[in-house]
């Protein structure tokens, strides 16, 4: 484990990153951490090995495995459990969602699973697949102008069928931070299980599968300076799931296909890192470039500036504005000096309002004008000057 670096600094230059744009899409993905790439890429070049396989080439490369899941284990604070490796976030949480619902229904009677409006499309798509393919009840519920749902309204739409809520733990456009450990007390008290997409908020801020109360967490790695590709859940010991691709038993017969044992062992790598960064002090790092990036736009912009999200509650290295009188994707046209988003970089491509910020109630101009601007591990002070002049400056233009 590395020990005596200042976390409180940005790292050395990343090889892969350019003066020009500067990068404020780190909530869409991270570059990869060159200490991680370092361990890939020995694992590549020396450890071939199945790890299935009983053999010493196979024996090495579960030993890799097997520390790479106790790091991301330690990451979350999973004291028991299974973390199973998948190949991404989506997958997890389909796992979490199907593998629960398809596990349940093998016994007669009705199933219902309760989400909110602004999750990931990953779970929104699950649950819909479970109400198409399984005949199950989905309850969608909506969220206050911050983007937050109200605890109270999950345990009022609990029913004597409902088996599962999900609700992310950070929105990936907004930030906001729901109240997962309240809504997971509440849950249980009703006997009902908890899954949590917690992608956005590792290495960021402190994860705790004890604190927040959880049974299901959904992990990724490639929003924590891993490889893509790769992903894990972790699941409360005694919780059990039905298999998306069955196959020769990996990961417990929850996960079929021979392990990517080079891009885990940098999952377990990164979740390391990560661990000791937010420990480090990272948090407050990102949180004092987002407010300084936050008082420049609104020095050169005034009125003409919206914050959109909770104004506390949220992700500290994220910061999602609408600015009067000009579309974010025209905004991003008119600038090379800064790669960023118009919202979900899953909806990549549609010239269509944040589905994030319509349920919170914003007006369709608020949000065609969303531009989310997400800091990370090599954002600096001088990145941050730069970028809120360069986002000034386009937005005046006619």
């Amino acid at each position: 484990m590395t020990r005596g670096r200042d976390t409180t600094k940005a790292p050395p230059a990343h090889p892969g990153l350019r003066a020009d744009p500067i990068y404020l899409d780190y909530n869409a993905t991270t570059p990869v951490d060159p200490r991680v790439a370092e361990d890939v890429t020995e694992v590549l070049v020396r450890e071939f090995g199945n790890p299935s396989s009983q053999h010493a080439y196979g024996r090495s490369a579960r030993a890799l495995l097997d520390v790479a899941r106790a790091r991301v284990a330690a990451l979350v604070h999973a004291p028991s459990g299974r973390l199973v490796f998948t190949g991404s976030g989506s997958e997890a949480d389909a796992l979490a969602l199907r593998g629960l619902v398809r596990e349940r229904l093998l016994a007669p009677g009705p199933a219902h699973v309760i989400t909110q409006a602004t999750e990931h499309p990953a779970v929104l798509e699950a649950c819909g697949a479970l109400r198409d393919e399984w005949g199950v009840t989905v309850s969608v519920l909506g969220v206050d102008q911050d983007g937050l749902v109200d605890p109270a309204e999950v345990a009022s739409a609990m029913r004597d069928e409902t088996v599962l809520v999900s609700i992310m733990h950070a929105n990936n456009e907004t930030g906001t931070i729901q109240p997962v450990a309240e809504i997971a007390r509440l849950a249980h008290q009703h006997g009902v299980l908890v899954h949590c997409d917690a992608a956005q908020s590792l290495g960021k801020i402190p994860v705790d599968v004890e604190v927040l109360g959880v049974d299901l967490l959904t992990i990724v790695g490639h929003k924590m300076y891993a490889p893509k590709g790769v992903g894990a859940l972790w699941i409360r010991q005694g919780v059990a799931l039905a298999p998306l691709v069955g196959g020769g038993g990996q990961e417990w017969g929850l996960r079929a296909g021979t392990e990517n044992v080079a891009s885990l062992v940098g999952l377990g790598r990164a979740a390391e890192l990560a661990d000791e960064a937010v420990a480090g002090g990272e948090s407050d790092r990102l949180r004092e470039l987002r407010d300084a990036l936050w008082r420049d736009l609104v020095d050169q912009l005034g009125d003409r500036i919206t914050l959109n999200g909770h104004a506390q509650m949220r992700l500290p290295n994220t910061l999602n504005v609408s600015i009067a009188g000009v579309r974010a994707v025209d905004l991003l046209e008119r600038t090379v000096a800064i790669a960023a988003s118009t919202g979900s970089a899953c909806h990549a491509g549609d010239d269509a309002p944040s589905p994030v910020l319509l349920a919170m109630g914003a007006s369709h101009d608020r949000a065609m004008a969303a531009l989310r601007l997400s800091l990370g591990r090599w954002s600096t002070a001088e990145d941050v000057e730069r970028a809120a002049s360069a986002i000034a400056e386009a937005a005046a233009r006619p």
